[in-house]
């Protein structure tokens, strides 16, 4: 029964029998696996602060042939989004892990996907804005899986986009002069400028790149709708943030 280590994040855990979890865990060479921690539940359990999602950390476990659970050993954290303190944060967290629990197949490497992970939740919790990061983690989790229409130039004339864009129900990119239908959802120049810099720049960079609140909002719902366009279904932890963002802004 050989050890393997790796780097890894940790995506969802629930629980199995009295004391144990099944762990979901993305590791940069071998993809997404499955494992359990044994006694994870228990007060004195070294798993203890290590098993929140999005924990990025060093993990070894015991792999069998034929079985689809591996055996965890440790998971020693390296950065943990609990670090970023806030409420706003830390809802983020759920909704960043699902999104890559989602599109990352069983056991097939994507290393730019866990790249981007582990670059976003130490960004998260460095400190940098959470509402970039999240357009940002959007952003370049389509662009990853090929869903994201080009920003480049417009589909239907070959024009510039800076000056705005609207997403229409195939999915690709128009610009305002070649707009001439309420449907789909619309970028303003402040939201595209936006996307141009997020091309270029680390997440950590982000401090230094503007999104406006309006320019926010935009991208979330064009973004919210191509994830749920090609998931074919609406995220829980999107939901449960959405429905925090209405109380905070109610309050």
């Amino acid at each position: 029964m050989p050890l393997h280590a790796a780097e890894a994040l940790i995506l969802r855990t629930y629980k199995l029998g009295e004391s144990d979890r099944i762990v979901v865990f993305l590791t940069a060479d071998r993809g997404k696996r499955r494992g359990v921690a044994r006694g994870a539940r228990r007060p004195r359990s070294p798993f203890s602060g290590a098993l929140e999602p999005m924990t990025q950390g060093r993990v070894a476990y015991f792999e069998r042939e034929r079985r689809e659970l591996v055996r965890l050993r440790y998971v020693e954290p390296v950065c943990s989004p609990l670090a970023a303190g806030s409420a706003e944060a830390l809802a983020h967290v759920g909704y960043f892990a699902e999104l890559i629990d989602e599109w990352a197949p069983e056991a097939d490497p994507n290393e730019n996907l866990f790249r981007l992970g582990a670059a976003v939740v130490r960004s998260l919790a460095a400190g940098v804005p959470v509402e970039r990061l999240a357009r940002y983690f959007e952003f370049w989790l389509l662009r990853l899986q090929g869903v994201y229409p080009s920003i480049a130039a417009c589909r239907r004339c070959g024009g510039d986009l800076s000056a705005g864009a609207r997403l229409f129900g195939n999915g690709v990119l128009t610009c305002v002069r070649c707009d001439t239908s309420s449907e789909g959802g619309g970028l303003s120049a402040a939201a595209m400028a936006f996307l141009q810099a997020a091309r270029a720049v680390a997440p950590a960079e982000l401090r230094d790149v503007e999104l406006p609140s309006p320019a926010d909002r935009e991208l979330a719902r064009v973004h919210h709708r191509l994830i749920s366009t090609h998931l074919e279904k609406e995220l829980k932890s999107l939901r449960v943030l959405q429905s925090l963002t209405r109380t905070a802004h109610d309050g």
